[in-house]
């Protein structure tokens, strides 16, 4: 095997260099969702949710510890997983933004069942319950069986892609 000298050389290990190669990674994006206790709801922009197993129906994301939804995500028992539309760049923008009211208007929601917040529009929905929360350095990887969905919600998926959102094209 020959190496080409137009390689760039390889870089060590960093947080830097993880998020270089991920922004190259075109991933969907979801906004999760849960209900605090006292606070109120709490929400944020994931583009790590994968599918785990279907039998039974698991789904993962990951959360840092130090995001503003981490202490109601560390207790709760159900959570809201909300698949986005190409069109639904703003919503993703406001539950990425720090210190963001995410859920005032023109955030359209509901309380859905198990008394999680539901955002309304989106292309699809599922309710989890919390299985486990796996340590993974500054993150919490949740597990959460599917307990009820709506897959129904019409349009094409919102895409991240090289540090903004997208999306598919023919």
């Amino acid at each position: 095997m020959t190496v080409s000298s137009d390689l760039a050389a390889p870089q060590l290990a960093s947080p830097e260099l993880l998020r270089s190669v991920f922004r190259r990674h075109a991933a969907g994006v979801a906004v999760i969702t849960a209900q605090g206790p006292h606070a109120g709801p709490v929400g944020f922009t994931a583009t790590s949710l994968t599918s785990v197993a279907a039998e039974p129906p698991l789904v993962s994301f990951g959360v840092g510890t130090g995001s503003s939804s981490w202490p109601v995500l560390a207790e709760a028992e159900y959570v809201g997983i909300h698949i986005l539309g190409e069109d639904q760049h703003e919503l993703a923008a406001t539950f990425a933004r720090s210190g963001a009211d995410r859920f005032a208007a023109p955030t359209s929601w509901h309380t859905g069942p198990q008394g999680v917040p539901v955002l309304d529009g989106v292309l699809a929905w599922l309710v989890g319950r919390v299985v486990a929360r796996v340590p993974a350095g500054d993150h919490r990887i949740v597990l959460a069986e599917a307990v009820v969905g709506d897959p129904t919600g019409p349009g094409r998926p919102l895409l991240y892609h090289q540090g903004s959102f997208t999306a598919l094209r023919d």
